[in-house]
């Protein structure tokens, strides 16, 4: 008997009633579900439950309410037998899920006044959820974004990744350092997924291959004697806003293939038993952080390939229940490869056409290639993954067999193009040669795929001009670009609802989806009224700032002050360290009485390093070093305050976006893909100041040169100084005696308590005429800048106006464009 027949037989009811009542969005019904959920799934009594538990009640309630229509989104999926795209990524940092949920299912309002209702306040309510820690940073918060805006286009596709036990770290600054602790996300679970228990799939490690001959006289290979772990998913749901279409991640978990292994068992040896199982479920334990270059490579690539097997699997049980042949596989699949942490994804579908399906190789590197398309997401070298080949053979040796056949394949073509040009060969092979041999997984990953794009129009100059000029030429056409974008409703709507009630009350709501409707705010720019209630919302938005800053570091900041902010992941080419000689700049001047004409300012820095970079870390001892004292000089009054948040994430960044003046965007040009950061602050009204790197160029372009602060070298001039130094920094500090007092400063001790020999390697490295960041060679161009900055503060009225500008020109980077550009130029999907 199906399901709605029992329901009917049971309680007199008519299904769909019943399913009605129990999926309702009504004010009533939500709290009746609150209650129910409260009972049924926490075994709690209603009237003694706290904040805590009413969380989890709401968000089991939104999950009910989501769950109901993504299985009709299924349905329609299969019923109309769509291409599918699956979106492999290692990251989905994806923050609480709460808000953006009750914001897309439409039902916010009722959900609020349902819990005031039972005596709380959703505020508090929404703080009692866990970040999802499930990425390190852009990366990982543009695939959420991308998930957001896929779902609101109503595309057939899935995010497939890992569901990591333990996120990035959780970051405490003990004495102006940063230590790591374990980020335990997942301590009292977490009620938005759905743990399946069904697919469980095996992943195959280690072992060796061996050869046979198939009944038609082909070779094929089989790989045996592995060591083996099961994939179990877990199903995480991700609404469109306000269509009823809702897709989902499926993350990833590890565990022993057996439950014990009974070998060890059987010889008394339990530890080891135990052991052995633990052992095989770390692969989705821990979250690696960025630039982790030494430690744990094994692990990495074993975790990269777990989650491409495992998704693999899926694909092919999807795609088999309506298919027996691969005739039609490209019609129905794209595999988008969210840079090259799942490009080993490649070798896997070749293994699988090959050994398991008997395809010819030609037939199944067709396929691979129509396939699969690669997102590249860094300009820096050392950023593009590799892997020994001893290692990639060791773990997977049956794929090192096939990257193998693809190289030799790759340059015989190559030959023939390029006859006796052995550089070209070299350059090109995903084998680097040397002392230790390396699979190049980029060069993989662009010959195996049929489109390679950047996330920036400077991004994808660089990579067909700088980083892979000769595959550009091998594959003309092959290289595109994808400029980045932010979801508006998590990146406007949710976080900043006040600011986004201002703009709907003026402009109607079609900006919600179509962020280009901003543009009508440019008619309002000379509203005083409106330029008030701007003005009104943005303090607001700085004191919550402040009071959580009190609350966090124990810093009194004043909102009345410009609010200067640069959070992002900590690393030299993003120079954090720029903005800090420019802070012990403006404390110099303050010092020598120089500062009246100077804004109050306050600066405010958040971003992990990672662990093992230790020239990361010592910057921000430098930046809580300049804090301390800063903030503590009764000459520096409240002219001045630095603070550095702990544990940025996107919690945090939720209200320190909205908060600010000033955006720092402030990279060496030609090192940063394109940022989003960027874009965040600007749709939520900051101004930003930056250098003509990575989609901070396009942003310019979209708001009007007038109405950004740039300054610095541009990639071209940056690549000559690198190879040529016509200025020095030693030659910088003899002509500008103020950029010689700011290091002098550094070096002698005087954020350090007189120790000299702390920083002495940012100062060393600062003096370096080899600094590939070129930090002094920019520093008086951006004090410049900044004094254009202030002044531009002086006058709050055209200041705003240039706010309300920013906003109005932000309609480019929405992800709901990026994916649309993706859907019908890469997946050949049409959307609309």
């Amino acid at each position: 008997m199906k399901v709605l027949e029992k329901v009917r037989s049971q309680t007199g009811h008519e299904g769909n009633d019943v399913m009605e009542n129990y999926f309702s969005t009504t004010v009533q019904a939500i709290k009746e579900n609150i209650i129910h959920h409260l009972m049924s799934f926490q075994g709690r009594d209603p009237e003694r439950s706290g904040a805590r538990d009413v969380y989890k009640a709401l968000a089991y309630t939104m999950r009910d309410i989501m769950v109901e229509k993504w299985i009709s989104t299924q349905k329609t999926f299969y019923a109309k037998q769509k291409k599918r795209v699956y979106y492999l990524s290692l990251e989905f940092l994806i923050g609480r899920s709460l808000g953006n949920s009750m914001t897309n299912l439409g039902i916010l309002d009722a959900a609020k006044k349902a819990v005031e209702e039972l005596g709380f306040d959703m505020e508090e309510i929404r703080n009692q959820e866990e970040d999802a820690a499930l990425g390190n940073g852009g990366l990982g918060r543009l695939a959420a974004c991308f998930m957001d805006s896929i779902a609101t286009l109503k595309i057939p596709a899935y995010g497939y990744g890992i569901r990591y036990e333990y996120g990035l770290f959780f970051q405490q600054l003990v004495d102006g350092y940063q230590v790591e602790g374990p980020d335990n996300w997942l301590f009292d679970g977490t009620p938005w997924e759905f743990e399946r228990s069904l697919p469980l799939f095996n992943v195959q490690f280690f072992g060796n291959v061996t050869g046979y001959v198939d009944e038609n006289g082909n070779y094929r290979a089989k790989w045996v004697n592995t060591k083996d772990v099961k994939a179990r998913a877990s199903d995480i749901m991700v609404p469109g806003y306000r269509n009823d279409h809702v897709i989902n991640m499926r993350l990833w978990s590890a565990q022993s293939s057996r439950e014990l292994d009974l070998t060890d068992f059987s010889k008394g040896d339990y530890i080891g038993a135990v052991e052995s199982k633990v052992s095989s479920e770390t692969i989705s334990k821990v979250l690696y952080p960025p630039d982790h270059n030494y430690a744990g490579q094994e692990l990495r690539l074993k975790q990269q390939y777990f989650f491409v097997a495992a998704t693999f699997q899926d694909i092919m049980r999807r795609y088999k229940k309506k298919h027996d042949s691969f005739d039609q596989f490209t019609d129905r699949v794209a595999v988008q490869l969210n840079d090259t942490h799942p490009a080993i994804a490649i070798p896997e579908l070749m293994r699988i056409l090959l050994d398991l399906e008997g395809l010819s190789w030609e037939e199944a590197w067709h396929i691979c290639v129509n396939t699969f398309a690669y997102t590249n997401h860094t300009l820096m070298p050392e950023a593009l993954e590799r892997w020994s080949v001893e290692m990639m053979g060791r773990v997977l040796p049956r794929h090192l067999q096939i990257i193998y056949e693809i190289n030799q394949r790759f340059l015989d073509e190559l030959a023939q193009r390029y006859p006796g040009n052995v550089r070209k060969l070299r350059d090109l092979s995903i084998i680097e040669e040397g002392p230790v041999k390396m699979v190049r997984m980029a060069h993989l990953a662009i010959i195996g795929s049929h489109s390679v794009n950047g996330v920036a129009e400077l991004h994808s100059k660089l990579l067909k001009e700088r980083i892979f000029p000769d595959f550009h030429e091998f594959f003309p056409g092959r290289f595109n670009s994808k400029t980045n974008g932010i979801t508006p409703r998590r990146w406007l709507l949710d976080v900043n609802p006040e600011l986004a009630d201002l703009i709907s009350g003026r402009i109607g709501f079609g900006w919600i989806t179509d962020l280009d409707q901003l543009r009508g705010l440019e008619s309002f720019v000379e509203d005083t009224e409106f330029r008030q209630s701007w003005q009104r919302i943005k303090f607001n938005n700085k004191k919550r700032l402040a009071d959580y800053i009190k609350k966090t570091v124990g810093v009194t900041v004043s909102p009345d002050t410009m609010f200067d902010i640069q959070v992002k992941r900590i690393h030299e080419y993003k120079r954090q360290l720029l903005n800090a000689l420019h802070l012990i700049y403006l404390y110099h001047r303050i010092v020598r009485g120089e500062a009246d004409d100077m804004v109050p300012r306050t600066a405010v820095f958040a971003g992990k390093a990672a662990p093992s970079y230790w020239r990361a870390k010592l910057i921000i001892k430098l930046i809580t070093s300049i804090a301390d004292v800063v903030n503590n000089d009764p000459r520096v009054k409240d002219r001045l305050k630095v603070v550095f948040l702990p544990n940025y994430n996107v919690s945090q960044a939720e209200i320190i976006m909205v908060a600010a003046d000033l955006s720092e965007q402030i990279s060496t040009a030609g090192t940063e893909a394109s940022g989003t950061g960027n874009m965040k602050f600007s749709l939520n009204g900051a101004l930003t100041i930056g250098t003509l790197d990575g989609a901070n160029i396009e942003i310019r372009e979209e708001v009007g040169k007038e109405n950004i602060f740039i300054f610095g070298m541009t990639a071209e001039e940056a690549e000559y100084e690198r190879k040529n130094a016509s200025r020095t920094p030693w030659q910088i500090c003899r002509k500008n005696g103020e950029i010689a007092e700011i290091i002098e400063s550094i070096g002698d001790g005087s954020f350090s308590d007189g120790n000299k020999d702390l920083f002495k390697p940012l100062v060393d490295s600062l003096m370096d005429k080899h600094d590939p960041y070129l930090l002094l060679l920019d520093l008086e161009s951006y004090i410049d800048c900044q004094k254009r900055v202030n002044r531009a503060y002086l006058d709050q009225e055209n200041w705003t106006r240039t706010a309300i500008l920013n906003v109005a020109r932000m309609g480019k980077f929405s992800t709901d464009r990026t994916i649309k550009e993706y859907a019908e130029e890469i997946w050949g999907i049409p959307v609309g």
